[in-house]
Formats: structure tokens, sequence, C-alpha cells
């Protein structure tokens, strides 16, 4: 018979409990005993849905406090040294994520980025030559007791030691396969104490097989997992995201007796994949969307699938593609409460709940071929006819201005040198000009106005004043402070996509559509179901307004159309790419208003440009260049004299600075502060001859920045970025911060780019330096120490 089980759930709690613990906790308002509380009664009511859905078994150690990587880090006993300075283990792991924590000393917080291609941010490991590793298994061990009170069918789920060391980060130049020999008796020490615990089955994550491996990566995995010693455990072999393609044969031939793949993302053979799995493993099929939200096609599954059941027997498990922390909770929630979703919509959904049912009778289908006959099943497949066949979903003349502008090439009218020209003429900006990305922070207050406003306690005008009072504080704020390039702060948006899924048809948004973005952070990603249209300008009030307040130049704000798109759950009935371009078709329009409105510098972020590139190596040319021409047709109908600027945050983006630079915004800012080493190795192989500004302020930490920190890093990117083109400003936007922490740290910056100017930086900016030294110096200045003085108490960062 079929299984049916998931290799996730989301773990922030269904009305986000664990974001209010969490901040709770740091703010100091709420206990650690009360934390764990309320972490428990989460984990204890996702296992709940679970079994009242029917699962065969119970995942468990998909539950984190702020992050599974991170998590991983804490049972291998490897966080980095500098948060040792305390003997509580989960205010190190905060100390790891944030910098802070409520015991320790203030240290520079780790490297974050995104997991694989999705918006979910990962807390990157640290290797050093010397490291080692110490398992602390406490944690993981109470969870599986806590669920077996519930259930013998309890399946933990670790991330697998392979993936763990690709993802880190290599210090000092270690190679991070040298440290594999030490980390693997860490792995076996504790199977054998789940076997003892009485744990059957193991699910080991190695999503890293969906990647194009380097040959010794790909070679390392079979004598790894050769040397493990599984102590009597079944091990579940996960890889999602994608096809295995060349690294199925390394999959199928590792000593596990069961292998997870993603039939979603990925393009398995499946008949040609059951004839190599051998006579007695299992095969687990991702044939439910773990990451997008839209019914699954139950009849399509069951056709791919029953083949495979008749083959295969019980030792076919059905499952989502991936962990389920990609999609919010329930879909239940939103028809009773503030009718925000379009409900035309709502029964095309399937959230993690739903997922859970689908998967259910997905296996009883294949089980039981009465099932098939059932209402449950009839209902979804109506579901499935209603989206395809609404009028709602497709529009010609919409598709046709997409098709157009994908079928040409788009160019600014002037190369960047000649522009760059006309725009000082117009600005007159000083030497490293400082600004900010866009948002400043979003106030009690400000949150406030909006839930009275959507609550109809008070009328549009008194909240429309209240937003122009709000973005004049923001504009006096920044004036204050000396920024050169002023933002009117997005008062008015609850974020930076959600906004304008409000305000474009074919989106739909959601109340309680929460996905955890890291740690505490959380975001409602709207919903892209149908071919997309812009019926009303979106920002140019604000902007025109703010800009009426100042001499200073102020940017426009706008999402660029990828990020629109990857920050969106995405219709799954056509490419990417038409979509792309019918969002770019509409900021197109949205840019010449704020254009013929007065606004002369227009702000577009892609931060998940890279985020979104393809996992495989073939797919990427593809992507790039609609993703880099959709891009350019949104922004290249502007005159020479308005400036460009974009912003991308929390990637790796030395291998897309063809693409970046082939988006020719006049300027781009990145986020730095914790990774600048790399980008600036990348610059130094790659020159960019467009403005850029690398964050020198790390604003996912509650840190005000130290001052020769920000420096070290201009100093660095002085060095192989032109002076004149050099910009200085934070990693991202401020909205997640306070203004007691936002202030002196932008005084600080700017305090920083006006020494410098007055020093002439040209003369100290270490002209000549190559990358390695200049990216040293930065590593160096962030860390807060150097090799000959490595004590942690040197850290930089200040409360």
């Amino acid at each position: 018979m079929t299984k049916f089980h998931i290799p996730g759930f989301p773990r922030i709690g269904e009305q986000r409990q664990l974001k209010r613990g969490l901040e709770g906790y740091w703010a100091g308002d709420v206990s650690q005993p009360e934390l764990l509380s309320i972490a428990t009664r989460i984990r204890e009511s996702n296992w709940q849905r679970q079994l009242a859905a029917g699962v065969d078994w119970l995942t468990v150690g998909d539950f984190a406090l702020y992050d599974h990587v991170l998590n991983t880090s804490v049972l291998l006993g490897h966080l980095p040294e500098r948060v040792k300075t305390t003997d509580n283990r989960i205010d190190q792991m905060f100390l790891t994520a944030r910098g802070r924590a409520p015991s320790g000393t203030p240290c520079h917080a780790a490297e974050m980025t995104k997991w694989f291609d999705t918006n979910y941010h990962y807390l990157v490991p640290e290797c050093r030559a010397d490291d080692t590793f110490q398992l602390q298994p406490e944690w993981l061990l109470d969870e599986i007791r806590a669920a077996q009170a519930l259930t013998d069918q309890v399946k933990p789920v670790i991330l697998g030691p392979m993936t763990y060391l690709f993802l880190a980060k290599s210090a000092e130049g270690v190679d991070r396969l040298s440290l594999l020999p030490r980390l693997l008796p860490i792995y076996s020490e504790l199977f054998c104490l789940l076997k003892e615990q009485g744990i059957d089955w193991v699910q080991l994550d190695e999503p890293v097989l969906a990647l194009d491996l380097p040959d010794d990566w790909q070679q390392a995995f079979e004598p790894a997992y050769h040397s493990l010693r599984f102590g009597g455990l079944n091990i579940l072999l996960a890889s999602y995201f994608g096809s295995l393609e060349r690294n199925q044969s390394v999959a199928l031939a590792l000593p596990v007796q069961g292998l997870h793949i993603d039939q979603v993302a990925g393009t398995d053979d499946l008949g040609a994949l059951v004839d190599k799995l051998g006579p007695y493993k299992v095969l687990s099929v991702g044939a439910i969307s773990g990451r997008n939200i839209w019914r699954t096609d139950l009849d399509a599954c069951y056709r791919l699938l029953k083949p495979v059941a008749e083959q295969l027997g019980d030792r076919l498990w059905v499952s989502t593609s991936c962990s389920l922390l990609h999609v919010p909770y329930d879909v239940d929630n939103e028809a009773a409460t503030d009718g925000r979703m379009t409900p035309a919509v709502l029964p095309w959904l399937a959230f993690a709940q739903q997922k859970l049912e689908e998967g259910s009778l997905l296996r009883d289908g294949l089980n039981t071929a009465a099932t098939l006959n059932c209402q449950a099943w009839q209902q979804q497949a109506d579901c499935i006819t209603d989206r395809h066949e609404s009028l709602m979903v497709h529009k010609p003349a919409v598709k046709l201005v997409a098709q157009t502008a994908a079928s040409q090439q788009w160019q600014r009218s002037l190369p960047y040198e000649q522009r760059a020209e006309c725009q000082q003429a117009r600005w007159q900006l000083p030497l490293l000009p400082t600004t900010t990305i866009g948002s400043f922070p979003q106030t009690a207050e400000i949150r406030q106005l909006r839930q009275r406003f959507r609550q109809g306690d008070i009328n549009p005008s008194v909240y429309h004043q209240g937003l122009l009072t709000e973005i004049e504080h923001c504009i006096r704020v920044q004036e204050d402070i000396g920024l050169d390039v002023l933002v009117h702060g997005e008062a008015e948006r609850n974020d930076m996509v959600e906004y304008f899924g409000e305000l474009l048809e074919g989106i739909a948004v959601s109340s309680h559509g929460w996905v955890q973005s890291y740690g505490s952070r959380c975001v409602k990603p709207p919903l892209i179901f149908g071919d997309i249209e812009r019926l009303q300008p979106m920002t140019v009030e604000w902007s025109r307004y703010a800009a009426s307040l100042s001499e200073r130049p102020v940017k426009g704000m706008l999402t660029g159309p990828v990020t629109l798109l990857k920050w969106a759950f995405v219709r799954d009935d056509q490419p990417w790419s038409q979509t792309a371009y019918q969002l770019a078709a509409a900021l197109r329009v949205e840019i010449a208003e704020l254009e013929a409105a007065g606004i002369g510098m227009i702000q577009v972020d892609e931060p998940a440009l890279r985020e979104a590139l393809p996992l495989k190596q073939a797919a990427r040319a593809d992507y790039l260049a609609w993703a880099v021409n959709s891009f350019r047709y949104a922004t290249t109908a502007v005159a020479a004299e308005t400036q460009i600027h974009t912003h991308m945050c929390y990637a790796d983006f030395d291998d897309i600075l063809p693409a970046i630079e082939a988006m020719d915004a006049d300027v781009i800012t990145l986020e730095t502060a914790r990774s600048a080493s790399k980008l600036l190795d990348g610059l130094a192989s790659r020159p960019y001859h467009n403005g850029i500004g690398p964050g020198v302020y790390d604003i996912h930490s509650p840190n005000v920045p130290d001052t020769e920190a920000m420096a070290s890093i201009l100093r660095a990117a002085a060095a192989v970025v032109p002076l004149r083109n050099l910009w200085v400003n934070p990693d991202c936007g401020l909205k997640t911060r306070r203004w007691e922490e936002v202030k002196p740290a932008l005084k600080a910056m700017v305090q920083v780019a006006q020494t410098l100017r007055a020093q002439g930086l040209d003369t100290i900016s270490h002209a000549g330096l190559g990358g390695e030294a200049a990216s040293r110096q930065v590593h160096e200045s962030l860390i807060g120490h150097t090799e000959d003085d490595p004590c942690p108490s040197h850290a930089r960062c200040v409360p």
C-alpha cells in the first residue's frame, strides 16, 4: 500500500505566534521558558494537523526557532567561537543570527543568504581549518520523545552532511571537504542515538543533489555515505528543488533505503528511475507542490503514479515536493476574515493544511479505486477545471502587449557615461553620495493607522493625511541626518511586493497567507492568478508629495518585475517570462508618470534577480536574457537625465555580474555588510562601470555599525570601483528596524562619507590594492580581529 508523508511543515504558527514570541524575547518582554513554551505549542499543533490528515509518518526535527540550517550548526556543535560569550545555547544561536541576544557579547552576525532558489534565508555555517564538531542532540531527542507520545511512526528530518558543508562559508581559504572526515562520525553517533530512541526511518536532506555539483563534491558522496554507520536505521535520502539528472547515479548508489525526489520542480523519468531503484528501496515522489499554492491536479498525479504504484507496491510513498515551510497554513482562514482575498480565487488554493488533505487523498486514490469517485476527488477536479476556464485569468490584449515587448531588445537612448554627465549636471551630487534603500521604520503607529483604516474605524481622508504626516516626518529626519538623496519612507506600503499586488489586476492578496522569510521576519506573498493590468497610478502621489518637501532629490520607489514575480505565488499555466513582461509593462507606465511628475531618480528594486537564477547551469542563459530584458523594458523609456537605480540583497552576485551590468541601471546598491569580500573579489576580476553602492550597514542586526568597519568597506571598494561611481548606503530597507537604531546608524554612515570626502578618499583608498588584499581588509574589519589578534571580544559591532 502506498504511504503518505511530508518533508516538513510551516513553523511560524498559524497566527505567527513564533514571530511575536521571538521579538518579545529579544525585547526582554518574554522569558526564555515562555518562548520555549510557545515553540512547543506550535510543534504540537503542527503534529496534530499531520496526524488528523492521516500521514503515515509524522515528521519531526523540522521546527526551528530561527533557521533549520542554524539548528544543524547547533546540533553539530559548530557555532562560531565569537558567540560563546554566554553558556546559554539559545542565546548563542541568536548571537549567530542577529549579532545580539539577551545574554552574551554583541558581535558580528553570521552571513545570511537565500536557501537555494527560494525566498527563505538561511544562516551560512562558517568553516575554518581547525574546526571540530561535537554532537548536541538534546533538543532533537526531546522533540522525538514528545512526538512518540502521539504515534510510534515518527520520522526525524536532518540536514545531510554533504549539503551542510557545501552551503557553508570557507573562512581563511579552508577546503570544506577536508572537514568531512571530522563531521561524518558525528552523524554516525547521532544515528545510533536515534535507533536507541526507537526510530526506524530518518529523512536525510541532501538538496545539493539538485545542483550541478563540482566533480570533487559529486565524487565525495559515495565514500562519505559508505563510511557512515547507520546503526540499523532506514535512511530516506531527500533531494528537492530540481531534477537529479547527472547526480541520479550518485543518489542511487548510496547505501540508503529510500530516495525522495521533487517531481514538481524536477523532470526525472519515473519509469527509468524505478527500473534503476533496486528491489528493496523506497521511492518517495514529491508530486504535490511544496512551494506554490494552487490546488493539485490529482487526476494528472494519479495517471503519473499509478504505474509506479503497481510496480513498487508499499515501496511508493507520495509526498509534497519539499517542506511546506514555503506556503501558508490554511486557506480556511481567508474565508472567515476581512475579505481581502478575491472570492473566486479561494477554491483554487491549497495552503499547507489543504496539501496535507491532497496528499492523503492521492494516497487513498492509488490504494483504492473507489476513492476516484468520491466527492472530495471530484471537487478537486472541478476546481482545476474552473481555474483553467476562468475569464478572470486570460486577457488577450494584455498577452499581446507582453508578447510584443518580449520580441524586442530594450536599451536606454544614451550609454551610461553620457547619461552620467547629464545626471551629474542635474543633481550636482558630491563624491560618495549617501542614500538609503527605500523603506524606513514601520512603527506601531503606522501599523495601527493601516489596521484602523482596513477595519473601517477611520475614513480614507484621515488615513491619507496620516500617511502624508509620516512622509513629511521621514523627509525631515533624513535632512537632519544629512543624507544626499532621500526617499519617502514607504509608510503606505505593508510590503514591497504585496502593496503592488493590491493595486494590479490579475493579482490577489490574502489576509493570513504568511510565510517565513527568516527568523521572525514573515511576508505575505500576493497570488498572481491571471493576466496583469495597471488600472491606476500606484506610487506617483506619494513620491510627488515627498519631492515637494525638500530641495534634495527624492527617489521614486518601485519593485521590479522579476522580484514581483519571484516573491509572489505565481500562476503555473504559462511561462514565468510572459508574466514578467506583463509586470514590466505595468511598471513602464508607472515610471513614465513618475518622470512626468518631476521625479528624476527612480529606483526599481530587483533583489530577487539572483535568487530566481535556475539551479541548473543549462537553464540560466535563457532566464537571464528575459529577466534582464524585462527590467530594461520597464526602465528604458526615460530621458537620459533621469537616474534609474536598482537594489539587490542577500545573494551571491559574483556569478551574475555580467547580467547585472547588462541591466544598465545608473546606480545599483548591493548587500555587502556581511559578505563584502566576495563581491569585491568579483568586481576586481570583472569591473563594474556604472554607479554602485556596496552596503556598509547591516540592517538585519540591531547593532549600530562601527564607523571604521564602514570606512573599511568603502576604502576597499574604492580599489575596484572608480571613485566617481561609488555610493554609500545600508544593505537593505529599514522597515524592520526602530528609529532609535536607525538614526544613530545613518548618522554614523553619513559621518564616514563626509570624513572620507574631506580626507580625499582617492589618496587613502589603497590605490592599486588587489581584490584579494582588499577583501581581506574588509573581512578583518567585519569580524573585528585579524589572524594575529583573534580575540572575539574585539568585535567592532557595538550595541
